[in-house]
């Protein structure tokens, strides 16, 4: 089994390579439909895993100056106290096991068929945000960080309950609110976003129970060269093959989880 689970590591981390987006839209609900592994236990396991793969790709971007750590500072006022309070809640309720797993599942499927969305019309996104930019008013950047805040509050609790959208939905996000930006430093915000909202939210869920160690070690030894090996070959596979084969696989998984 703990070969099967590399596997599976190897696979998810060579699509994250390939695309970079996918980890826990495809690492949490492969764990829960084809491993059999509770949802809870499969997120915080997931969160831990993606804290830890993300950790490497923020230092690089970091060292690149792809970073704009006001967006990150901003969206992380947003979600890491979002998510603290979500674990408190899970907590409090004291959902049984059957209760919190229809939670999970359907946040889950909810939050695939979103990143699908997301991974769609990034373009077109990201094309209006463009258009819009040249109406903007002097004032309106502080309007722009309140949304931020608020963008890294919803992507706080989907994240801590699904461990799905720091990686495409968060993307998304940027790319409408910071359409001046670059790809580059589109993808290296997200991603130092990700590393700290990811790690909070799986401590939190070390807390309730809810992370299996070996299953952590086992993913991790398949993910790292799966992600070395899918970057290799990315510029090699078009965009507009891969982006519409990933969000169809996240709507037929998503439907399935919600229906």
């Amino acid at each position: 089994m703990d070969l099967a689970y590399t596997t599976a590591g190897l696979v998810v981390g060579f699509i994250v390579g390939l695309t970079g987006v996918g980890g826990g839209s495809l690492m949490t609900p492969l764990l829960v439909l084809f491993f059999g592994i509770t949802p809870a236990v499969a997120v915080g396991t997931d969160l831990l895993y993606a804290s830890i793969t993300k950790a490497g790709g923020s230092w690089v971007h970091s060292r690149k100056g792809s970073v704009d750590w006001k967006v990150v500072g901003l969206m992380a006022a947003g979600s890491l106290p979002a998510s603290g309070i979500t674990v408190f809640v899970l907590k409090y309720l004291e959902l049984d096991i059957h209760a919190l797993s229809t939670l999970i599942t359907t946040v889950l499927g909810v939050a695939l068929i979103l990143t699908a969305g997301a991974l769609m019309f990034k373009e077109q996104l990201r094309a209006f945000a463009q258009r819009r930019t040249a109406h903007l008013a002097p004032w309106s950047e502080r309007k722009i960080g309140v949304v931020t805040i608020i963008t890294g509050v919803v992507l706080g609790i989907l994240v801590t309950i699904s461990s799905v959208g720091a990686g495409a939905l968060g993307t998304a996000a940027l790319f409408f609110l910071y359409p001046r930006f670059s790809t580059v430093q589109i993808v290296g915000t997200d991603i130092a976003h990700a590393v700290p909202l990811t790690a909070i939210a799986g401590v939190g869920h070390i807390a309730l129970g809810g992370v299996d160690w070996s299953l952590l070690i086992s993913l991790l030894l398949g993910s790292l060269p799966g992600i070395y090996l899918g970057s290799t070959i990315a510029a090699r596979i078009p965009e507009r093959v891969l982006r519409p084969s990933l969000a169809t696989l996240l709507i037929l998984i998503g439907g399935k989880l919600v229906f």
